[in-house]
């Protein structure tokens, strides 16, 4: 698989996702207090981000 979500644990032990495109993380969240907030964040991504408008603020 080419692309993925990973969940892991910080060094402040708090759950945190990357997002993993080729070996190369694509972006990271902020840290979650539990592992159920970090796959709540997942699914959100998932359901929201196809959508997302692109803001360019170099213009």
């Amino acid at each position: 698989m080419a692309h993925k979500f990973e969940i892991y644990k910080d060094k402040a032990g708090e759950f945190r996702v990357r997002f993993k495109y080729n070996s190369e993380t694509i972006f990271s969240t902020e840290g979650y207090a539990s592992k159920a907030s970090a796959k709540n964040a997942i699914e959100s991504i998932k359901k929201n981000g196809p959508d997302a408008p692109v803001d360019d603020t170099t213009d």
